[in-house]
């Protein structure tokens, strides 16, 4: 994919992105905040085929979901693997919870559950692929990834409840 910035006075940025089909995308980053997508079909068209207006939040959930913070797509082969084996949930950091106010690292998660925390949603914000130093905050959403008992015994301390 080839990827272009071109500055627009007075206005703010355009983003262009061409496919390895020869399509495009253009992004328009107003100086406001707003954001202006346009698509076409064939990168020469003057005229967009389409085009859509999105506010920050909405850019952010988009990029959000084309990052794949919420969904992963995995070929069939590995999915038939990961279903007898693997299991993903997201569980509600509760406030009693011995988690609140802890980096992960500092909780040791993986060391006393064997899950990993993929992905954090807190308020509207995602925060895919946390680092060993993000804090834990009470009423975030975390992704964990493990197995089944895992997932139960990360659940539990998510809940204020002792890991058994």
């Amino acid at each position: 994919m080839d990827v272009k910035m071109t500055e627009l006075p007075g206005i703010g940025k355009k983003i262009s992105f061409i496919t390895a089909e020869d399509s495009m995308i253009v992004l328009i980053v107003h100086h406001t905040g707003k954001r202006e997508l346009y698509f076409f079909h064939d990168r020469d068209n003057d005229e967009a085929d389409f085009c859509i207006d999105l506010n920050a939040d909405e850019t952010r959930e988009l990029g959000a979901q084309l990052l794949g913070a919420v969904f992963q797509p995995v070929d069939s082969e590995k999915m038939k693997l990961l279903r007898s084996k693997i299991v993903t949930e997201w569980i509600k950091l509760e406030q009693d919870s011995p988690l609140v106010n802890k980096t992960i690292g500092e909780s040791e998660i993986r060391k006393k559950t064997g899950v990993s925390v993929v992905g954090i949603f807190r308020d509207k914000e995602v925060i895919p692929s946390p680092d060993v130093d993000q804090l834990l905050l009470p009423g975030d959403t975390l992704m964990a990834i493990g197995k089944q008992d895992e997932i139960t015994d990360f659940e539990d301390l998510c809940s204020g409840e002792a890991v058994k």
